[in-house]
């Protein structure tokens, strides 16, 4: 853990600390809870935990160089230009979180999301790839 400060998201700095010393040659890494410190994990703080793990050994794989470990993020990038949702939740380390997100708040218009609506990036760039005229307000 880089920093003992966060109870309650000591699966974050844990991750942090995970990341830099997995790039840094680490081979293995222990997942660490939320409830850390704080009480027994229940099922959710045990995945919370595990997902933050994996993402600091992907993280360090990237940082590595290893052969292979950005293809999933290239394939993610691309899906978000094409504003793709299901290639999006595809690829996505846990695609029923993030589709339950999605869903929980869906968009006005498919390309974008509720978020950015007509200030997406992507939207905006493509419309003007597309030879668009560009509408934001």
């Amino acid at each position: 853990m880089v920093t003992d400060i966060a109870p309650g998201y000591d699966h974050i700095t844990s991750a942090i600390g995970g990341a830099i010393a997995a790039a840094n040659g680490a081979d293995f890494l222990c997942y660490v809870t939320p409830a850390e410190h704080l009480r027994l994990p229940d099922l959710s703080d045990v995945k919370e935990g595990i997902m933050a793990a994996k993402i600091a050994a992907h993280a360090a794989d990237i940082a590595k160089g290893i052969p292979g470990a950005r293809e999933q993020d290239n394939r993610m990038s691309d899906a978000r230009r094409r504003i793709d949702w299901e290639e999006m939740f595809a690829c996505a380390l846990d695609s029923k979180k993030a589709r339950e997100y999605f869903e929980s708040a869906p968009p006005s218009d498919k390309h974008s999301c509720s978020m950015c609506g007509k200030m997406c990036a992507m939207r905006t760039t493509n419309k003007i790839l597309n030879g668009e005229k560009v509408e934001i307000l």
